[in-house]
């Protein structure tokens, strides 16, 4: 019988058998030492570790216990170190066996690319109801959409009333992961490291070009 750990993953509990939680260790490290020059590694790692606990609760249902069928399905969508440039720390990606595994047992190969609604807080007017929206429907522009509800509220008034409602329903993107979802991009540790580093870079700008405006 193996031995089973207990784990927070993503800030939800977990048990997983301990040859899983042994390569689950070097996975994340690998990771984290390759994005460790980055100023935005914490975060990166912390919305790895959101996204690999949405795909646990995903496949695992019913199970109790994470195997490495498990880790090795959630590793085939996030992606392994190699696959991103990192260093592999074990040759767990290299086992036949769990790979045929993977393949076959519970029919675990997939990888979710459909889009989500979620309000966009990047370029929100109001709420980010309308960018959100843009995103959700493809269109580039969100100006377009935002025509459309102004177009709506004079012509009946029932354009407010579902702004008011999709900004009370519609969650907002917050992860790199959701705003992953929201463009429909596929949401893996290659992506959502973008996502956050793309974030940062704007924010550092903006603080830079409010500093220049100050100093005129």
């Amino acid at each position: 019988m193996k031995k089973v750990i207990n784990i927070n993953l993503g800030g939800l509990p977990y048990i997983i058998d301990e040859d899983a939680y042994v390569h689950l260790n070097d996975y994340l490290d690998a990771i984290r030492s390759h994005f460790s020059y980055s100023e935005g590694c914490e975060e990166i790692m912390y919305d790895i570790e959101l996204r690999m606990s949405e795909l646990f609760q995903e496949q695992m249902k019913a199970k109790q216990i994470i195997s490495m069928v498990d880790l090795e399905a959630a590793i085939e969508i996030l992606g392994t170190p190699e696959e991103f440039g990192a260093e592999s720390t074990n040759s767990m990606y290299e086992d036949p066996e769990t790979k045929n595994q993977n393949h076959t047992k519970g029919g675990y190969k997939y990888i979710k690319t459909g889009k989500k609604m979620f309000r966009n807080p990047d370029e929100k007017v109001v709420s980010g109801v309308c960018s959100g929206l843009a995103a959700y429907l493809g269109i580039d522009d969100p100006l377009w959409v935002r025509i459309l509800f102004v177009v709506g509220t004079f012509l009946g008034g029932f354009a407010v009333i579902a702004y008011i409602l999709l900004s009370i329903i519609v969650p907002k993107a917050k992860t790199a992961a959701d705003k992953l979802a929201m463009k429909g991009e596929p949401i893996n540790i290659e992506n959502i490291a973008k996502t956050v580093e793309n974030e940062i870079n704007d924010i550092s700008q903006t603080i830079a070009s409010l500093g220049s405006k100050k100093k005129v």
